[in-house]
């Protein structure tokens, strides 16, 4: 009997560097093991507008995958950055402090800006190929920092590739994605560069 599994992922910390494709730009993310949690950490540097824009980011999860906590930190020009996301066990989302309604029972944060987050469905989920899940995600937009609600689905076609949908079909992408969920290539966007 041949058994095909779902979750192919490793489990092992890596890493991984991506080149922008739509502008000038590069980022680097490291995810971590630690004692029953994921941390996801990593630095976009990129030309917004003429620009330049650094933001590092931290976002923790717990084993199942579940966003507990996010901090963006960096510039826009000369526009200091500084956002602290936390999830209550409740699942209610703080921005800054603040409590933000409209993302309320969100499991995922989605950086705007990052191809980073998309790891964090696609191992949260497990999809089996052929099948489909929708989530909805709380994504921070880029570059007003506002955190809303975004409808989001993702179809597994391959072992290692991904159909992504935003906004009711809005957008769409396919998501090539390495043994451990990064993205290493993303519609355009985005191609990893180098990765361990």
């Amino acid at each position: 009997m041949v058994v095909t599994r779902n979750d192919p992922w490793t489990s092992a910390d890596a890493s991984i560097l991506w080149s922008r494709l739509d502008r000038p730009g590069h980022e680097s993310a490291r995810l971590i093991q630690s004692a029953g949690s994921w941390h996801l950490t990593g630095s976009a540097v990129f030309a917004e507008k003429g620009q330049p824009v650094r933001l590092d980011y931290l976002i923790i999860c717990d084993a199942a995958w579940k966003t507990q906590s996010a901090i963006v930190a960096g510039w826009i020009g000369n526009r200091e950055i500084a956002i602290e996301i936390v999830v209550t066990p409740d699942a209610r989302w703080l921005l800054n402090n603040e409590p933000v309604a409209s993302v309320r029972g969100c499991l995922d944060i989605d950086l705007n800006f990052s191809p980073s987050t998309n790891l964090l469905p696609v191992r949260r989920l497990k999809l089996p190929v052929g099948h489909e899940a929708a989530v909805r995600a709380a994504w921070l937009r880029f570059p007003s920092f506002e955190l809303e609600a975004l409808e989001q689905v993702y179809r597994r076609v391959s072992s290692r590739t991904f159909i992504y949908e935003s906004g009711g079909g809005r957008f769409t992408a396919q998501l090539d994605v390495n043994d451990v969920g990064f993205p290493t290539n993303y519609a355009g966007l985005w191609r990893a560069e180098a990765s361990a």
